[in-house]
C-alpha cells in the first residue's frame, strides 16, 4: 500500500520559511521522480517543483529561486524548502510520485495522493 505523508507546514510571516517534508512507503523511491504540488482554495492544483531520479530540478517560475526540492534515498522522503514566503504561496502542499515526462510534461499518479500539510503566508 502506497502511502504519502506530508508534514511541515504552518503558519508564517512573510519573508519568513518553512521546510516540508513527504515521507514515501510502498514505492521504489529512489526510482520515482517526485513532486511537489499546491492547491489553493478556489484554484486548481499546480505542479511548483519536480526532481528526479538522478536529482535534477525544476521549478514553476512563481516559485524559482524562493524553493528548493531535494531528496534523501535513504529515508524515503522528498522535501521542499521554502524561502521568502509570499501571501500568495498560502494553500495545502502536496507531494507525489510523478510519471513521464510526456511531451514535457508530468502526471501525478493520482492513486497516491496523501493529505497534504497546510501553508499559510500572513502578510
Amino acid at each position: 500500500q502506497v502511502q504519502l505523508v506530508e508534514s511541515g507546514g504552518g503558519l508564517v510571516q512573510a519573508g519568513g520559511s518553512l521546510r516540508l517534508s513527504c515521507a514515501t512507503s510502498g514505492i521504489i523511491f529512489r526510482m520515482n521522480a517526485m513532486g511537489w504540488y499546491r492547491q489553493a482554495p478556489g484554484k486548481q492544483r499546480e505542479l511548483v517543483a519536480t526532481i528526479t531520479s538522478g536529482g535534477s530540478t525544476n521549478y514553476a517560475d512563481s516559485v524559482k529561486g524562493r524553493f528548493a526540492i531535494s531528496r534523501d534515498n535513504t529515508k524515503n522522503t522528498v522535501y521542499l524548502r521554502m524561502n521568502s514566503l509570499k501571501p500568495e504561496d498560502t494553500a495545502v502542499y502536496y507531494c507525489n510520485a510523478l510519471r513521464g515526462p510526456y511531451s514535457g510534461t508530468y502526471y501525478p499518479v493520482e492513486d497516491y495522493w496523501g493529505q497534504g500539510t497546510q501553508v499559510t503566508v500572513s502578510s
